[in-house]
C-alpha cells in the first residue's frame, strides 16, 4: 500500500488511484462520470480529484453490475428525482432482478435432475422429460417410451 496522502480515508485522490483501486481502466471511469454516475470534484488544474463519496458510488456501481443491472438502471437509481421515483426505480429493478434469479433457480434445478439421473442418456428419463416440459407448459404422458442404447 502506499504510504503517501492519497490513501488516507480524508484525502482525495487521482483518477489513476481510484482506477487502480478498484481494478478499472481510468476511461471507463472517465465514462461513467460522462454518463452522470460519477460527479468528481476538480483541483485548480483542472484534475479530478475522487473523495470518499465518490468511492462509495464506484464500489456501489460496481456492485449494481454485478448483481446484472445496466449503466442505465444504474443511471435512473442514482439519478432518480427524490425518494418516491428512486423507490420506484428500485422495485422496478427487483422485479427484474427476481425474474433473473427466478429463471437461474429454474436452470439450476434443471441441470441438477440431469446430474442425479441413473439414465444412460438424461434426455430419455421421464422426470428430465417432464421437468422441461413444465418449462414451456407441455403435458408429457406418464408412459413414455424410453430408448436405451
Amino acid at each position: 500500500m502506499k504510504s503517501s496522502d492519497e490513501t488516507h480515508p480524508s484525502s482525495t485522490m487521482t483518477i489513476g488511484t481510484v482506477a487502480e483501486r478498484f481494478g478499472l481502466a481510468t476511461h471507463v471511469l472517465r465514462h461513467w462520470e460522462a454518463m452522470g454516475l460519477l460527479v468528481p470534484d476538480r483541483d485548480g488544474n483542472g484534475h479530478r480529484r475522487y473523495g470518499q463519496d465518490d468511492l462509495f458510488r464506484v464500489a456501489a456501481i460496481l456492485r449494481a453490475k454485478e448483481a446484472g443491472l445496466g449503466l442505465e438502471d444504474i443511471h435512473a437509481m442514482i439519478t432518480a428525482d427524490g425518494p418516491l421515483k428512486r423507490r420506484k426505480v428500485l422495485k422496478e429493478q427487483r422485479t427484474a432482478l427476481e425474474q433473473v434469479m427466478a429463471a437461474a433457480q429454474a436452470q439450476l434445478e434443471l441441470v441438477q435432475c440431469a446430474l442425479d439421473c441413473d439414465h444412460d442418456d438424461f434426455t430419455t428419463c421421464p422426470h428430465f422429460r417432464q421437468m422441461t416440459a413444465d418449462t414451456i407448459g407441455v403435458h408429457v404422458p406418464r408412459h413414455i417410451p424410453v430408448h436405451t442404447a
